[in-house]
């Protein structure tokens, strides 16, 4: 049985917003995050993408995720793999699309709202937002101060409950 190589995550949380925001204007969108299943193949063109997100939505152990704006379904702005953990949800991969990547994205806060969806998914299943995954060495020290995640050993890093609490409530009012 081939073992899957666990990728530790390479993510810029740009800006905390409370949705999205067009770098340019400043101008705020409503988001929304809905499941992709094998059904929707179709919407996911992998020279758009740096992960292979079709095999992603093939493995039957995790959740493929897209955000949108709430006026725009057809443009996916980001996407987020996670893995019931069943105490916790695990973030296997996390990519903002091409267009909302380096120096000249077109909105800021896509990595923050999908890390915060992760933490509400946790919530909803009674995890408490307890929220684990790899992070590449370098970046440690950004996801303490950007997502008030805690190191534990290794590449391995979690959000616990009130840091969780805090990223649902800049993105989700509910």
């Amino acid at each position: 049985m081939k073992i899957a190589k666990k990728i530790p995550l390479d993510f810029d949380v740009d800006k905390l917003t409370n949705s999205i925001e067009n770098t340019l204007t400043g101008e705020v969108f409503d988001t929304t995050v809905v499941r992709l299943t094998a059904k929707n193949l179709s919407l996911i063109h992998k020279s758009d993408w740096q992960f292979d997100w079709t095999k992603e939505i093939k493995d039957g152990t995790k959740e493929v995720y897209k955000l949108t704006t709430f006026n725009n379904h057809a443009i996916i702005q980001g996407l987020l793999s996670i893995e019931d953990k069943q105490d916790h949800i695990f973030m296997h991969l996390i990519e903002s699309s091409k267009f909302n990547k380096g120096r000249n994205k077109a909105y800021l806060g896509v990595p923050g709202n999908l890390v915060a969806f992760a933490c509400k998914v946790s919530v909803d299943k009674g995890y408490q937002g307890f929220l684990a995954f790899d992070a590449k060495t370098a970046l440690i020290s950004h996801y303490q101060e950007t997502l008030f995640a805690t190191h534990f050993r290794g590449l391995r890093m979690f959000i616990e409950p009130n840091a969780a609490l805090r990223l649902i409530k800049q993105y989700f009012n509910s």
